[in-house]
């Protein structure tokens, strides 16, 4: 569940409420009640206005996230819905989504490895090895993500493929096949993406071979890469916990400079929030927005790929009487013919008929 006190619930889901006939604005500090529960993502296909070259797509995917707005106390993070009632249904660019949880996701971490390190007790005088006790205090704190890289070797930062960009592969000297593979596809380009996997329910991340991140690689990103795989690529980037809104109380400022205005709403929600469609008939508020209620009423039936089917296929009446009469026509011609053949004992000529 997304909490909308955390940094990516705030960034998802502050939007600066406007009264319908005026720019005042309204009184949104109720978000920092609420999490953010992240509930699947859709496809849709549209045109791409951007195409200036032959070898461009031209209908594009967009990729859409759909999260709920929970309030904190009733969000659950084993429940797929997250809460059953009070709740906000909200639906956004995903690639706005991810790029918003990743930024919280890094801060939130940085928080929480720098109140450890505050916690660990490692730089007392009769501490002989302080990395060797803060390595411990990590790993029984669970936080393995406060381990620095010691191996020299450049992390996969996932934040610079949150919106879809090109990638670059280098072949080293001893690797004679992938620098032979490179240069057969010297004119392809590469680009990392998100996009939506498991019928909807996750997001990972792909190669592929246009700057829309629309058209999936047929080569592995392994045998670009010397054999390494393409983190997120089997496992979503999305965790399926609630987010909170809320900023922290403490001094330490977790939220960056947003934790310097006084709504107590993170940023994180505030800049999601104020680009999604917005459901809001179930919420007990003010000002509640129901503009994007039909639309996200009809991406709740998806296929297999998680491809948005608006209804489920509905028979033709006109279709259905055609086929029964043609049905009933070759029932009696048949049962015509064999009466013919029994009745003179020959063979039809049916072109005689």
């Amino acid at each position: 569940d997304l909490k909308a006190d955390s940094h990516m619930g705030q960034s998802l889901l502050k939007a600066a409420r406007k009264l319908e006939d005026g720019n005042d604005e309204i009184d949104y500090t109720y978000v920092a009640n609420y999490s953010i529960k992240f509930q699947g993502c859709h496809h849709v296909s549209q045109w791409n206005a951007e195409v200036d070259e032959d070898n461009d797509v031209r209908l594009q995917t967009v990729r859409l996230a759909r999260f709920r707005l929970c309030a904190t106390g009733s969000c659950s993070n084993s429940k797929t819905a997250g809460c059953s009632s009070g709740y906000g249904d909200y639906v956004v660019d995903l690639n706005t989504f991810v790029e918003s949880y990743l930024q919280d996701k890094q801060q939130t971490e940085e928080y929480n490895c720098q109140v450890a390190e505050e916690n660990s007790g490692c730089d007392a005088d009769d501490v002989d090895d302080q990395d060797t006790c803060q390595y411990s205090y990590y790993m029984s704190q669970g936080l393995d993500y406060c381990i620095e890289n010691e191996d020299g070797e450049e992390e996969f930062d996932a934040q610079e493929y949150a919106q879809c960009a090109q990638v670059e592969f280098e072949a080293g000297n001893d690797d004679d096949n992938r620098r032979r593979k490179l240069e057969e596809d010297e004119e392809v380009q590469y680009f990392i993406g998100a996009y939506c996997a498991d019928q909807g329910g996750e997001i990972r991340l792909g190669l592929f071979t246009d700057d829309t991140c629309t058209e999936m690689s047929e080569t592995s990103y392994s045998s670009l890469s010397g054999g390494s795989s393409l983190p997120y690529s089997t496992k979503s980037l999305i965790s399926e916990e609630c987010i909170s809104c809320r900023e922290p109380n403490d001094d330490e400022n977790q939220d960056g400079d947003d934790a310097e205005d006084e709504d107590q709403v993170k940023e994180i929600c505030e800049q999601v929030y104020s680009y999604a469609g917005k459901c809001e008939t179930n919420m007990n508020i003010a000002y509640p927005s129901t503009s994007g209620c039909n639309y996200i009423e009809g991406i709740k039936i998806t296929r297999n790929d998680g491809v948005i089917r608006t209804e489920s296929t509905r028979a033709s009446k006109g279709a259905s009487v055609a086929i029964g009469l043609f049905a009933t026509t070759a029932i009696l011609l048949g049962a015509y013919v064999y009466y013919l053949k029994s009745k003179l004992g020959g063979t039809i000529n049916l072109s005689s008929i």
